[in-house]
């Protein structure tokens, strides 16, 4: 009760003043009268000079001015020693009450913990289970085999915001198996690579977290981590690029994914030029797939990289499909077997609001470069064998027979049969 009266002392203080200045104007007959408050007087009340004849005996000068006085009562005095303090002592009263519940409360804290504990992990599945329920989620099965199926996946984040829900969402099969230990994924921009990607180890994780998972059927092997090498960001303030960021993460991945791990990689390379990044694309991968052997996501536009498939059998080649109209695109959101034949890099740059002049541009030179390629490769194939070393050429007598000559101790004529003989021997 002494906190609650200093705390409604603190945060009434305007309608106590407003109710003494009704109160003192009837009393006093002013209708001029105001009850204040500044920093540096305190309260007071305030009639004007030409009102001071009405003034009662218990008003106390405290202040003239111009035009007006102020004056301070018995009554507002002890309000304003209790308003000036109420605030520190509102604090004070009530940090002794804390205190007073903590030393309360000691001999039970082990016991209110457990308690505190049991309560969030009831509320943590009684989350699971309501979510499981109104997004029709599904048990996850675990196996000691190594791999991980997922039949009919979503993604939770992405289904839940849009307009129809598990209606609407094209949901997408994972299989990642012993044999089948990378999948290659290839399409267009904004196909859905990364949401496929991103889904897949998102149910990973919440099957490890014993929740259920936004999918049809999901049986799932050992899994130990999951690394992940996705979007864009640089560490500029410590001198880091999006480039170097990119190369760091993928060479964590690289030095400690084991063959238990789940990998996503998305668009390795491309912060660098096409030779230099289609290079590390594929010595990566090769690493991935010979000395890491891990369970991996591999998403890229090199679609020189999807020969290698003929290489590795545990890798194999899935795309995001869509289907181009009358120069448009359209994403049908579906993983089908096989790769991609194109990016459509230029359709969704005309989606993203492009101008035409530079689409159709853009178009025209996309021509020369595949006509020019079709003639002298821009790209060589960087997956290719490479040739043998060449074998050293045999000497030809002309070059022993010019490396003998002596140019200064030659007369004209001498160097002109000269010529005329190693002209003879090059027929």
């Amino acid at each position: 009760s002494d906190l609650d009266e200093l705390r409604s002392l603190n945060d009434n203080c305007g309608a106590f003043l407003i109710d003494m200045e009704i109160r003192e104007r009837e009393r006093t007959g002013i209708n001029t009268l105001k009850v204040e408050y500044n920093k540096v007087h305190g309260f007071y009340i305030e009639v004007t000079h030409a009102n001071t004849d009405k003034i009662p005996d218990d008003y106390r000068r405290r202040q003239t001015l111009k035009n007006a006085e102020r004056y301070i009562t018995p009554e507002l005095k002890t309000f304003e020693d209790k308003a000036l303090s109420a605030q520190e002592r509102s604090l004070a009263r009530e940090k002794l009450l804390y205190e007073s519940i903590l030393n309360d409360l000691q001999s039970v804290v082990p016991q209110l913990q457990t308690i505190a504990r049991a309560v969030a992990q009831l509320d943590l599945l009684a989350g699971f289970a309501d979510t499981a329920l109104k997004r029709n989620w599904s048990k996850p099965e675990f196996t000691d085999e190594i791999g991980l199926t997922v039949e009919g996946g979503r993604h939770p984040v992405v289904e839940a915001e849009m307009a129809g829900g598990a209606d609407t969402f094209i949901a997408n099969d994972v299989k990642l198996a012993e044999n089948r230990r990378l999948l290659l994924i290839t399409g267009p921009n904004m196909g859905g690579k990364s949401t496929y990607m991103r889904q897949t180890a998102l149910i990973a994780l919440l099957a490890h977290i014993g929740c259920y998972v936004p999918a049809d059927r999901v049986l799932i092997g050992p899994l130990d981590r999951i690394f992940t090498r996705i979007g864009a960001s640089d560490d500029l303030a410590s001198g880091r690029s999006t480039f170097m960021v990119e190369m760091t993460e993928a060479a964590a991945i690289l030095h400690h994914a084991t063959p238990n791990s789940l990998v996503l990689m998305d668009e390795i390379g491309r912060g660098t030029s096409t030779f230099d990044g289609m290079a590390l694309a594929f010595s990566i991968l090769r690493h991935l797939i010979e000395k890491n052997r891990c369970l991996t996501l591999f998403a890229t536009h090199y679609f020189e990289m999807t020969r290698l498939s003929h290489e590795y059998s545990e890798l194999a080649n899935v795309h995001l499909d869509a289907v181009e109209h009358n120069d448009r695109i359209v994403f049908m959101h579906s993983v089908e077997e096989g790769p991609a034949n194109q990016s459509y890099g230029i359709q969704v740059a005309a989606l993203a609001g492009i101008p035409n002049a530079v689409v159709r541009a853009a178009r025209k030179q996309l021509r020369e470069f595949e006509q020019r390629a079709a003639v002298d490769p821009l790209q060589p194939d960087l997956f290719a064998q490479g040739d043998p070393e060449p074998a050293e050429p045999e000497p030809h007598p002309a070059l022993d027979q010019l490396s003998a000559l002596d140019p200064d101790s030659l007369t004209p004529r001498e160097a002109l049969d000269a010529l005329y003989a190693l002209k003879g021997l090059l027929k």
